[in-house]
């Protein structure tokens, strides 16, 4: 069966270009729907079936694209990709302007995740155009929200899955070999609020109930949880609280971090996280807000099954393609919890993600897109 063919690294970079230099901060639902809106024209010029989901409370929609009928028997392939970016507006003009040094490509939300998503965009177009047979009905997600924990498109999300026969996630590639994923730890998200009493810290000071340090006390308690041979870890930031130093703060509050490799880990430690609220002494009162926002992405054999496959295929491509874990959580995590298989890392090699030397390796842009599309053409029941 012949195979699509995805074009030059040379040339998808060209057109990644335009991508990266569409700034899409996920709290700009304006600015991700103008990327979505470029996307969604291309694909209905090849023929893809459109279904645009508006957005709300303030992000930006979500665009499914379907090959039409008769494209493909069965069971679908779902590919996820989001279009938000961490970096805000005038971060191309004041500090990370789009740039090529060597083999390296600069740019903000470049490796994450615009060259997977981009990618993913590109083989379902060229799959399209250039009318391919392939093997199974072919999904394409873009989001756009996924770096504040898909809020709104997770139930989108988990809805296409159900239904695959597979999804694949074009998230960045993994550490310096560039592995894909086979599993990624689960993520809760907390808010922790705490009220004190305020008095003069030194005229009545026996009269305040400090919030600072009834904070300070569960902080080390959120730290002792920590079990790295259980791959359980917290992390507590921001921290907040205090007016003045002459004033014992009645107010103080943070953030939690949790990450765990097991859902049984998962659902025991959001007990015992929100179990912290309450009034441990008088004059003190905690609340707790959150719980697990992913669940943990597991490796199964039908997950190793489908990583084996993108391995053959990465050889065909002239590259080796090792698996990796993850500690950070992708809209992977949901569909894979659904125990729908799911690969995840099919993007771009590059590292820096969320940080100022964010880059892809762009000679790779072509070997790892015709990966991805030969995934989208071959996989089936």
């Amino acid at each position: 069966m012949p195979r699509t063919a995805i074009g030059t690294s040379e040339r998808l970079l060209e057109e990644l270009r335009r991508w990266v230099e569409h700034e899409t901060p996920t709290t700009d639902a304006r600015a991700v729907n103008g990327l979505l809106d470029i996307a969604e024209g291309e694909l209905r010029a090849v023929g893809a079936t459109i279904e645009r989901i508006p957005g709300r409370d303030g992000y930006g929609d979500t665009l499914i694209a379907r090959t039409p009928p008769g494209v493909g028997q069965g069971r679908p392939v779902v590919v996820a990709g989001h279009l938000d970016t961490v970096w805000d507006h005038g971060t191309l003009a004041r500090s990370m302007p789009f740039r090529v040094e060597g083999d390296r490509a600069y740019g903000p939300g470049i490796f994450d995740m615009k060259a997977g998503s981009f990618l993913a965009f590109h083989a379902v177009r060229e799959i399209l155009r250039q009318k391919t047979l392939t093997r199974a009905p072919i999904v394409l997600l873009l989001t756009p929200d996924e770096e504040v924990g898909s809020p709104t498109s997770r139930a989108i999300i988990e809805r296409e899955a159900r239904g695959a026969c597979a999804v694949l996630i074009p998230e960045p590639a993994a550490g310096a070999a560039g592995a894909c994923v086979t599993a990624r730890k689960g993520v809760g998200r907390f808010e922790m609020q705490v009220r004190g009493r305020s008095a003069h810290s030194g005229g009545n000071w026996e009269d305040g109930r400090s919030a600072v340090v009834a904070l300070a006390r569960k902080i080390l308690e959120i730290h002792a949880l920590v079990d790295l041979d259980r791959g359980v870890t917290t992390n507590v930031a921001p921290i907040r609280g205090g007016t003045r130093p002459n004033v014992i703060p009645p107010e103080a509050g943070c953030e939690i971090d949790l990450r765990v490799a097991t859902a049984e880990d998962g659902e025991r430690l959001e007990r015992l996280i929100l179990g912290m609220a309450g009034s441990p002494e008088e004059g003190i009162e905690i609340t707790v807000t959150g719980g697990m926002n992913r669940p943990p992405f597991a490796e199964t054999p039908a997950v190793l099954a489908l990583y084996e496959k993108a391995r053959a295929l990465a050889a065909a491509e002239g590259y080796d393609l090792p698996k990796g874990y993850r500690g950070g959580g992708s809209d992977g995590n949901f569909t894979a919890a659904l125990g729908v298989p799911t690969l995840d890392g099919l993007g771009c090699t590059g590292a820096g993600a969320h940080a100022p030397d964010e880059h892809i390796r762009w000679p790779d842009l072509a070997p790892r897109g015709a990966t991805l599309c030969a995934l989208l053409e071959t996989l089936g029941d």
